[in-house]
């Protein structure tokens, strides 16, 4: 695994409008992160990403645990 390439996938996951509790498909995940990082490119990600574990970690702690689990499961 590309390790920059797969914290890029997870924040704009992250970041994006798809809930884990949609019970997203690989290409539905992979369909998100590819339009999050078209619309916002890598840096407003992180940005984003950033804003919210300063404003709400308890949420975000686990979103991102489910983030990086599904880029994972997507792309590998």
């Amino acid at each position: 695994m590309n390790t920059v390439l797969d914290s890029i996938r997870t924040e704009a996951l992250f970041v994006s409008s798809l809930q884990r509790s949609q019970s997203p498909t690989p290409e539905l995940i992979r369909e998100a992160v590819t339009t999050t990082v078209d619309r916002l490119g890598e840096a407003r990600c992180a940005e984003l990403v950033a804003q919210e574990f300063g404003e709400h970690p308890d949420c975000a702690l686990g979103r991102m645990r489910w983030a990086r689990k599904a880029v994972r499961s997507a792309f590998d």
